[in-house]
């Protein structure tokens, strides 16, 4: 299958090219276009259903109307000479707020933006006097935009809202100031332009440029990356048309998820065929360059399958979460995987096919056998050490895993973040009212007999929640319009967004809840801190069923590809290892040392399953070209040195473009996007450089063909070399 596929690309190339670029270029543009119509950013929405934050959400949704793309926005109003607001101002702002819940907002269109495919935002607004401070400093008003947070086109409608309101209060001497997550989201969507843009051309900068580096030319250096783009746009575009057509919702990070793991895999598979391609043609110099891609394609894409599926399998295992958000990360990140193989056995050898010889032109590196350089070193020095340096590797990466010890999950945004408008309003409302007061921890109660309920009957509950250490506030009772349903707002005096609101939620509010709910009534405690304390509660739990079914699927691959038993043992133990070094390395730098509440939840599975995944793909690479070579004959370290010095420039070329791909999230505003770019750009260097260079090679050596047990092939290799010892020795 993997034969028939590159050969029918080698032999029509110019087909398969314009094919691609067809489907590719369609399929980015309905992608970008679409996307914001299969994304929602409500978190409890991606809980099960049993748990008790998404229980008062569905309680919202159908006695309140509460919608789910409702956000939220405060504003904050007050006279710009510092004094307490006025009896006339405090007219001019309920009268603003009644003008603003009567006058529709129009969507300004830009230029991203397609009428008939761009949703349009436009709306009239739901706007209200939620609270005065109490010294009369400022009054809030409480506005609903509904739409998709992510979306830019959302972004200019908050723009032109808060253009609106800004001018409806200039006029009476009132500033204003606007917080909550749409704010928050726009004016670091705002900030981050420019470091955004600068950061992906330093991005691409340096993948050209390694790649200039290693193969003196200038096809070699775009081509590969363009190829990319044009698949990566069909993937992504793949997974929105599926999540269309199936109904189910993307989480917002999904789409620049895929993009950045398809930009690393993709040349990462490029680069592997380049590098034989051009072993190949300078082997067989009187041999057509049609029939050395075909073979190359051929046998690389043995292994670029395996690699690819590996990833494939260990995604998929995301869909045994009960998290949501794990659910649509896992098959989506697989559906973009396999575009991406289906593009390795098909445009990739096609580009070969067509490009031949002229790929690595100007280089006059086809003329003559390449030198062995620092890899032929390398591989030496571990056919001649190989004990010195696997103890070596494994002590470094044993220190990196002792940063583990202690390390804990933060499972909420880390608290107001600073540096934007919205969070110095946010910090200036926390100065009067309670931090709460603009994300409320919310109780809905209903009747289970559908009798109506009164403020009479909830006075327990509400005393009862009062009287809980760190709740500063709770405000009386709304109910729905037959009165079957109430909803009671409790306003934290800590942050909503931090681990003391997940804390105080998760047990002595919920305890409070609990005791005091009359019978006959149901209730159920939702908000920001609700949310996040029972998605904690979920991710403990699917990470603990996550990490060993993928384990087992990966450790199944390898054993069918190795045909061997002792390979995957000694593949798996590595990597185990090196992803407890990087998930050390990480809580070193950002809790142990950075005093963070701890590494971001996310970050252990999707560290897990990149550094085991993508260090099983350069492991395969490595361990194919090792059995490859031992089955040769000859010294098994012997065949350890030549399979290091064939494959050292492709991992190590992949590692680096891979790192920089990921590389680029670290210097992201936002924390767990930091910690994520961080983390996983160090973990697949080390995967590279340490693992699949150093500690896996060593132990090859060391273990000699005995690492094949019990495949034939590796006995009749013995058999081949003259019996040679099968210790490696």
């Amino acid at each position: 299958m993997i034969r028939a596929l590159t050969g029918f690309s080698t032999r029509r190339p110019w087909r398969v090219i314009a094919v691609w670029a067809v489907v590719g270029i369609v399929a980015s543009v309905l992608g970008q276009v679409l996307v914001f119509r299969v994304t929602h950013t409500d978190s409890a929405g991606f809980l099960p259903r049993e748990y008790d934050a998404a229980a008062a959400l569905r309680v919202a949704r159908e006695e309140f109307g509460a919608e789910p793309d409702a956000e939220a926005v405060t504003v904050l109003v007050a006279r710009r000479d510092g004094r307490p607001l006025g009896g006339a101002d405090r007219e001019r702002v309920v009268g603003v707020a009644r003008a603003l819940s009567h006058a529709r907002v129009e969507m300004p269109w830009a230029d991203e933006q397609i009428p008939g495919l761009s949703r349009d935002y436009s709306q009239v607004p739901e706007v209200e006097l939620t609270a005065t401070a109490p010294d009369g400093s400022f009054a809030l008003l409480g506005a609903r935009l509904r739409g998709n947070s992510t979306d830019p086109g959302m972004h200019a409608l908050y723009r032109a809202f808060q253009d609106r309101v800004q001018e409806e209060f200039d006029g009476a001497g009132l500033r204003t100031g606007f917080t909550g997550g749409l704010a928050e989201l726009v004016d670091r969507a705002d900030g981050e332009k420019t470091t955004r843009l600068v950061v992906g051309l330093v991005m691409l900068g340096l993948i050209v440029l390694v790649n200039v580096l290693v193969f003196r030319s200038v096809l070699a250096a775009f081509v590969p990356l363009l190829a990319v783009s044009v698949v990566g746009g069909a993937a992504a575009g793949t997974v929105v048309g599926a999540a269309l057509l199936t109904g189910f919702a993307l989480d917002p990070g999904t789409p620049s998820m895929i993009g950045t793991v398809l930009v690393g895999i993709g040349v990462d598979y490029f680069l592997f065929l380049l590098f034989r391609f051009r072993e190949e043609l300078r082997r067989r110099p009187e041999e057509h360059h049609r029939l050395v891609a075909a073979d190359v394609a051929g046998r690389v894409g043995t292994a670029v399958t395996s690699a690819a599926l590996t990833i494939v399998a260990a995604f998929a295992t995301l869909g045994v979460a009960t998290f949501g958000q794990f659910r649509v990360l896992g098959p989506s990140v697989a559906v973009s995987v396999l575009v991406m193989l289906l593009a390795s056995l098909t445009l990739m050898p096609a580009l070969l096919a067509v490009s031949g010889r002229r790929m690595f032109w100007p280089s006059k590196g086809l003329t003559k056998p390449g030198s062995p350089g620092l890899a032929g070193r390398t591989g030496e020095l571990v056919a001649r050490r190989p004990l010195l340096v696997f103890v070596a590797s494994a002590a470094l990466l044993g220190a990196l895993a002792v940063g583990v010890a202690g390390v804990r999950m933060d499972f909420g945004a880390g608290g107001t973040p600073r540096g934007t408008a919205a969070a110095d309003t946010a910090r200036e409302i926390a100065g009067a009212l309670p931090a709460g007061v603009s994300d409320p921890t919310t109780v809905y109660v209903t009747a289970d007999d559908g009798r109506a309920l009164d403020a009479d009957g909830l006075r327990a509950l509400r005393g009862a929640l009062s009287g809980v250490a760190g709740v500063g506030s709770v405000a009386a009772p709304v109910f729905d319009a037959d009165r079957t349903a109430a909803r009671l707002d409790a306003y934290l005096t800590v942050d909503a967004r931090s681990e003391r609101a997940r804390e105080l939620v998760a047990g002595p509010v919920r305890e409070a809840v609990r005791g005091a709910t009359p019978p006959g009534l149901t209730a159920h405690v939702g908000g920001t801190a609700a949310v996040f304390a029972d998605v904690e509660t979920a991710v403990d739990r699917d990470l603990r069923t996550v990490f060993p079914v993928a384990a087992a699927l990966i450790a199944l691959i390898l054993v069918v590809l190795l045909r061997s038993l002792a390979a995957p043992v000694v593949l798996m133990l590595a990597v185990g290892l090196c992803f407890a070094a990087t998930l050390g390395a990480a809580a070193l730098v950002f809790q142990h040392l950075g005093g963070a509440p701890g590494v971001n939840f996310v970050l252990p599975l999707v560290l897990f399953l990149f550094v085991v995944a993508l260090g099983t793909d350069y492991n395969i690479l490595v361990g194919d070209r090792l059995r490859e070579e031992m089955a040769r004959g000859g010294p098994a370290r012997a065949a350890v040195a030549r399979a290091v010095r064939h494959t050292a420039p492709a991992i190590a070329t992949a590692g680096v473009v891979l790192a920089a791909s990921f590389g680029a999230l670290a210097v992201n505003a936002d924390p767990s996007t930091r910690q994520l770019g961080f983390a996983t750009a160090l973990g697949i260097l080390l995967s590279a450089f340490v693992l699949s260079l150093l500690l896996v090679p060593s132990a090859a050596a060391l273990l000699g063909r005995a690492m094949w047990w019990p495949s034939r092939a590796a006995r009749r290799a013995v058999e081949a070399g003259g019996g040679q010892e099968v210790t490696g020795r």
